[in-house]
């Protein structure tokens, strides 16, 4: 059985739900990096509600969504510079006009593809980065310390790491601190499962 994303999506719009408090934890993240203009990637971006709003004026994004409801949500609240795509976020190739980005957010991503598959996309961000780009990511209950522990063995700094104790979502916030590796398109990073 598939899950319903535009079911799940709709939990954001209940105030004090997990989905709801995970999203602005995310924003919280997010905010001083948009601080002037940037270049942002959305990795399964669902509806966009998590950074369509903070976006400054004069950045660039690309949101990555296989679910066309979704995808189209997002291009009604998209802005200049703003590209949506109904397309598969795991692969770069979606990414080829924007890479290299200053923000990259992988929420939602690495609790629904294999600890693998979470192995290689940690290990290509850098290749999807600027440098002392920061990667804002997502991920459910203890599992979650195994992808610090897999940005920290990939050049990544930890910014900041919230773990609500009345709750099971975990949000992390890495910085590259290594020199970045080149862009290459069509290489796979993820499968959902």
């Amino acid at each position: 059985m598939t899950r319903d994303w535009v079911e799940w999506h709709d939990e954001y719009g209940t105030p004090g739900s997990p989905l709801a408090r995970r999203r602005e934890v995310v924003r919280g993240y997010l905010r001083p990096l948009l601080d002037r203009p940037r270049r942002v990637i959305s990795m399964c971006a669902g509806d966009g509600r998590d950074v369509l709003p903070l976006l400054p004026a004069g950045s660039q994004a690309v949101l990555v969504e296989w679910d066309p409801v979704l995808a189209a949500r997002a291009r009604e609240d998209a802005g200049a510079g703003v590209t949506v795509l109904t397309d598969d976020a795991g692969t770069t190739t979606p990414y080829a006009s924007i890479a290299p980005a200053d923000v990259v957010l992988a929420c939602g991503v690495f609790g629904n593809i294999s600890y693998e598959d979470t192995q290689t996309t940690i290990a290509s961000l850098p290749s999807l980065l600027a440098p002392g780009g920061t990667v804002i990511w997502t991920r459910g209950g203890a599992e979650a310390e195994a992808v610090r522990d897999l940005f920290a063995g990939n050049g990544f700094t930890e910014l900041g790491f919230t773990a609500p104790p009345d709750a099971r979502f975990r949000v992390g916030a890495h910085r590259l601190s290594r020199d970045p590796d080149p862009y290459l398109s069509g290489v796979r990073l993820f499968t959902f499962v």
